[in-house]
């Protein structure tokens, strides 16, 4: 199978993007597994597939797989490389964009300055929309680790969810890959 690809990179997440309006494109988790090993494929973050609209007032909808072939619902890096590809190839010539993935609605501005503006709307704060199994709403949640310790996140879904941990000074402190007990 031959695939027109175009390879992107946005803050450190590099991306393998495919327009699926000019070709037709079926992926299986397999494949794109396969496409994302950096030694013998392509080698990607996330493989983002730009379609056609599904619904009236969306420019382009898309698709964001992970590197283990599992479709996702958001990311920001993508959507700015996603901004740029579209423009880039003439598949729009708009600086304004919506886009929809299946989680979320977006708006994209193509600044003058060729930096991308990504609007994600009105982020979700509450447990259930997260989703955290959480018994309330809180501004700070304590997640606890599998090594026994625990770790202060406030907890937002913006397409996707994200645990985000305030720190003084990153240079200070100490990285520690985060296993929840659940």
């Amino acid at each position: 199978m031959t695939i027109r690809f175009t390879k992107m990179h946005g803050l450190g997440n590099d991306f393998m993007v495919i327009d699926a309006l000019r070709q037709q494109i079926h992926l299986e988790p397999n494949q794109i597994k396969t496409l994302a090993r950096r030694n013998t494929g392509i080698g990607f973050d996330q493989c983002l597939l730009v379609e056609a609209s599904r619904e009236p007032g969306i420019d382009f909808f898309y698709r964001i797989f992970n590197a283990d072939g599992q479709e996702v619902g958001q990311c920001g890096n993508g959507a700015r490389c996603l901004a740029r590809f579209v423009h880039h190839y003439g598949l729009t010539h708009k600086k304004t964009l919506s886009i929809a993935t299946y989680t979320t609605h977006m708006q994209l501005t193509l600044n003058d300055d060729e930096t991308v503006t990504v609007n994600f709307g009105q982020p979700k704060l509450k447990p259930e929309e997260i989703p955290l199994f959480a018994n309330h709403q809180a501004i700070l949640y304590q997640l606890p680790l599998k090594d026994g310790s625990s770790c202060k996140v406030h907890a937002i879904n913006v397409g996707n969810p994200h645990a985000v941990s305030i720190v003084e000074d990153i240079t200070k402190t100490p990285i520690k890959t985060l296993r929840t007990t659940n």
